[in-house]
């Protein structure tokens, strides 16, 4: 016995209940997908140039991390974001942090 695998049609990989609702869901996603990219390269970025931040902090007689500095950081996503990007900020930082 054969099984016959079909590709799902948009409205089913989208949840819409009508092709014009799928098409403007699929193109966003599609948009969301671009942007995640380009979040994740500024990350990487970011992680390489707190690298070198700690890496001069650290050869000059300083500590890793500076907390106050942190502390600015996780203010700034707040604002910005609201509680959430409290959450966000902290990620960013455990992510950030470490790698020298």
């Amino acid at each position: 016995m054969t099984t016959t695998t079909t590709a799902k049609t948009l409205t089913e990989q989208t949840g819409a209940r009508t092709d014009e609702a799928a098409t403007l869901i699929g193109d966003a996603r599609g948009r969301i997908d671009a942007l995640d990219d380009r979040i994740i390269g500024l990350i990487q970025e970011r992680m390489a140039i707190s690298t070198v931040i700690q890496e001069a902090r650290i050869s000059s007689g300083g500590r890793r991390v500076n907390l106050a500095r942190e502390m600015e950081v996780l203010g700034h996503y707040r604002d910005a974001l609201g509680k959430p990007g409290t959450a966000l900020a902290m990620t960013m930082l455990e992510l950030c942090r470490g790698r020298v």
